[in-house]
């Protein structure tokens, strides 16, 4: 998001208009803050029911005395 090629106008109307941010809290962004809250950048996607459940099953919560003590 930085240099030359940068689209300042374009970011300020995404992060004034569609985030909803004041000037001073856009200013105050890093540029990987930005670009993750404009939803770009290779992150993934939330977590569905599917993959909770396999977590659930692989880490079961522990009920009663913890067996690390």
């Amino acid at each position: 998001m930085s240099g030359a090629g940068t689209d300042w106008p374009a970011l300020l109307r995404a992060g004034l208009g569609r985030l909803g941010l004041r000037p001073a809290e856009f200013w105050a962004l890093t540029p990987a803050e930005l670009t993750l809250m404009l939803g770009r950048g290779g992150g993934t996607g939330a977590m569905g029911r599917a993959a909770l459940a396999a977590l659930e099953r692989a880490y079961p919560d522990q009920c009663g005395e913890a067996r690390d003590a």
